[in-house]
C-alpha cells in the first residue's frame, strides 16, 4: 500500500473481512470474545471516568498511585522487553533470533501503545499535558523525561517496524540501535521515578532503575515464547526449537539474576531495622501478592527451565503464561508496597486513632479500563499479524 513516498507492504488476502477469518475452534472463539469483552470494558470504564473523573478510582491523597500506574508499568516494561529480544537479530545479528524480530518490534509498539491508552485516563489532561509537555518541558522531572523519552522511544520503533517490513536490514539495524538506547533510557528512568522517592525510603535508591531493564528483559522472553507458542500452535520446527531454546537458557540466567537482587535488596532493607524500610520490608514478604510474584515469575519458570535447559519449548509456553501472571503482581506491588507505610505517623489532633497500614482495592472503572488496556493489545496485535507478514523471510 503505497502512502505518499512510503512503502506499506500488506499481505495480498488482507481485508476487514479476513479479520474473521481465523480458525474457529474453542481456544480462539474464547480469545475473541474475552477480548471483545475487554474492550467492552474498556468503553465502559472510561465513559465512567469521563463522567465522574478520579472520584471513579479508588485513590486517595494517602494512595495517589493505583491500579492504572501500575498497569502502564506492566506494559512499557513488557515493550521494553519486547524491543531487546527483537534486537538480538536485526541489531546484534544472532542469526538464531532473527525469525522473532518482526513479531517483536511490532509487539513493542502495540504494547507500549496499550500502555499510553491506559495512562491517558489516570494523567487527567492527556492533551493539555502534550502541549505543555513542549511548551514548557519540566528538565528536572523523572515523569517529564519519562514521558518524552518514551514518545522519540515509539517514534523509533515505528520506523524500524516500517524498514523490517521491507526487508531494509541496514536502515532497521540503525534505528533498532537508536531505538534500543532511547527505550532503555526511557526505561531506566521510569526506575528512576522510584528511586527518586526521598520519602519512601523502601524504594529510594540505585536498585530500580537496574531493575526495571533486567525484568523488562525477562518479560520480553515471556512474551515472546507465549507468541511464538500461538503463531505455531504449540508445534514447533527445528529452527523455532532452536530459537526458543537459546531464549529459555537465556532466561534462566536472568531469573537467577533477578532473585540475586530481589534477596538482597530485601536483606539490606531488613538488616539494622531502619525506621520506614526495615517493617515495610518485613510486611512486603508477608504478603500474598508477593508470594503470587516470587512463586509464578521466578520459582516455577526458572525450575521448568533447569528441568532440561531449555529443552521443552510446550513447557516454557506454559511456564511463561503463569511467569506473566507473576509479572502483573510484580508491577502491582512495586506500586502498591510504594506506598504501603502513611507518611503522617504520628497523632494530629486528640482522640484520633493511630494511623495504620494504607488499604487499597481497585474500583470497578480502573479494573475495566485495565482489562480494556489488554483487550486493546490483543486486538491490535492480532490486526498486525493479519495485516503484516510478521515472519522471518531470512
Amino acid at each position: 500500500m503505497k502512502i505518499g513516498p512510503l512503502n506499506i507492504p500488506l499481505r495480498e488476502d488482507f481485508s476487514i473481512g479476513s479479520l474473521f477469518g481465523f480458525e474457529k475452534n474453542f481456544i480462539n472463539i474464547l480469545i475473541a470474545i474475552a477480548t471483545l469483552g475487554m474492550l467492552g470494558m474498556f468503553a465502559m470504564g472510561v465513559t465512567n471516568y469521563l463522567v465522574h473523573g478520579h472520584h471513579a478510582y479508588n485513590v486517595t491523597r494517602e494512595h495517589p498511585w493505583g491500579l492504572l500506574i501500575a498497569v502502564y508499568i506492566f506494559f512499557v516494561v513488557s515493550s521494553t522487553g519486547f524491543c531487546i529480544v527483537g534486537s538480538l537479530g536485526d541489531v546484534f545479528g544472532f542469526k538464531r533470533f532473527e525469525m522473532i524480530s518482526k513479531r517483536a518490534i511490532f509487539g513493542s509498539i502495540v504494547t507500549i501503545m496499550a500502555g499510553f491508552a491506559v495512562i491517558a485516563f489516570e494523567i487527567g489532561h492527556p492533551v493539555t499535558m502534550m502541549i505543555y509537555n513542549v511548551l514548557s518541558p519540566g528538565l528536572t522531572s523523572a515523569i517529564w523525561w519519562m514521558g518524552t523519552l518514551y514518545g522519540m522511544y515509539l517514534t523509533f520503533m515505528i520506523i524500524e517496524f516500517y524498514f523490517l517490513l521491507n526487508n531494509d536490514m541496514k536502515k532497521a539495524k540503525i534505528f533498532g540501535l537508536v531505538g534500543l538506547l532511547v527505550g532503555l533510557a526511557a526505561h531506566s528512568n521510569l526506575g528512576g521515578v522510584f528511586g527518586f522517592l526521598n520519602a519512601r525510603t523502601i524504594s529510594n535508591g540505585v536498585f530500580y532503575p537496574t531493575y526495571f531493564i533486567l525484568t523488562a528483559f525477562i518479560t520480553g522472553i515471556y512474551l515472546s515464547f507465549i507468541i511464538m507458542g500461538f503463531r505455531y500452535k504449540l508445534q514447533f520446527d527445528q529452527k523455532t526449537k532452536d530459537l526458543l531454546e537459546g531464549l529459555a537458557k537465556i532466561q534462566g540466567l536472568l531469573i537467577a539474576i533477578l532473585i540475586f537482587f530481589e534477596t538482597w535488596k530485601m536483606l539490606t532493607a531488613i538488616y539494622g531495622g531502619m525506621p520506614n524500610r526495615a517493617e515495610v520490608a518485613l510486611h512486603i514478604i508477608n504478603s500474598t501478592p508477593f508470594m503470587i510474584e516470587v512463586v509464578c515469575a521466578m520459582l516455577i519458570p526458572l525450575l521448568v527451565i533447569l528441568k532440561d535447559f531449555g529443552k521443552s519449548p510446550v513447557m516454557m509456553f506454559f511456564a511463561s503464561l503463569i511467569g506473566m501472571v507473576g509479572i502483573f503482581f510484580m508491577r502491582y506491588d512495586l506500586v502498591h508496597d510504594t506506598q504501603l507505610k502513611p507518611l503522617q505517623m504520628m497523632k494530629v489532633r486528640e482522640y484520633q486513632l493511630p494511623p495504620e497500614w494504607i488499604h487499597y482495592f481497585p474500583s470497578s472503572t480502573e479494573i475495566m479500563i485495565s482489562l480494556g488496556g489488554l483487550g486493546l493489545c490483543i486486538a491490535l496485535y492480532y490486526v498486525g499479524t493479519r495485516a503484516f507478514n510478521l515472519d522471518s523471510d531470512h
